[in-house]
């Protein structure tokens, strides 16, 4: 039942019936993990797809040099790893844990046998994933068209539209991890926040980032400014 009420609030599962989430909460794992564990690596089979319940998984590809393209950050109530299940394909990148908590695991059979027998189930999940396909879109165009500071102005500005356009930003990841989501070094990440800082866009309060100018944010995240 907790299982069921939790699918629930899940837009790739949004939308289904009470006996459509129970039935899905019936093949769900409970599993948990430790920092720095890897949940799935690149290249192997992808058997079934993930849900975050706590913690945060990071989703990525590593270059021979061992440097790291960080795809994707996932917190608790989102899923991850279900295109490549629905393409009955290998997972096209690596997921590791970066905090210690628990994901829930739907093995891909299981979800297959649901939508046999129940087609509009397929529908709804049809839509979430063209949602994610439009959200990583817009990421590669970020990071392929977009200088650094332009990457972390848009970010600080979406970070702040999830919290109802708060003008205090919590960095809750760390900036090594950041500077990977913006395809970047820690180093220069760090440039381009003391930049921000000195044109008066943002202030730095330890972990804690205060937006002071979210009209020259804009601007730059957009190209209509630079530093």
């Amino acid at each position: 039942m907790e299982n069921s009420l939790f699918l629930g609030r899940i837009p790739l599962f949004s939308g289904l019936s009470e006996a459509q989430l129970e039935s899905m909460a019936t093949i769900a794992v409970d599993r948990p993990v430790d920092k720095g564990q890897m949940i799935f690596f690149e290249g192997t089979q992808a058997e079934g797809l993930y849900i975050m319940l706590e913690g945060r998984v990071k989703i990525y590809k590593s270059a021979p040099d061992g440097r790291e393209a960080v795809m994707h950050v996932f917190g608790a109530g989102e899923p991850f790893g279900e295109v490549a299940v629905f393409q009955n394909d290998r997972f096209p990148a690596n997921a590791m844990a970066v905090e210690k908590g628990r994901v829930l695991f739907l093995p891909r059979q299981g979800i297959v046998d649901r939508i046999e027998r129940d087609p509009s189930l397929a529908m709804n999940m049809l839509a979430a994933l063209s949602r994610k396909l439009r959200m990583f879109t817009r990421q590669v165009e970020a990071l392929t068209l977009k200088e650094i500071p332009q990457r972390l102005a848009a970010y600080l500005l979406h970070t702040s539209a999830r919290k109802n356009n708060a003008d205090y930003i919590k960095l809750d990841v760390s900036k090594s991890l950041l500077a990977g989501m913006l395809g970047t070094a820690r180093e220069t990440l760090s440039r381009a926040l003391a930049k921000l800082t000195e044109s008066g866009a943002i202030r730095m309060d330890g972990r804690m980032i205060v937006i002071e100018d979210r009209e020259f944010l804009t601007a730059l995240a957009e190209g209509r400014e630079s530093l």
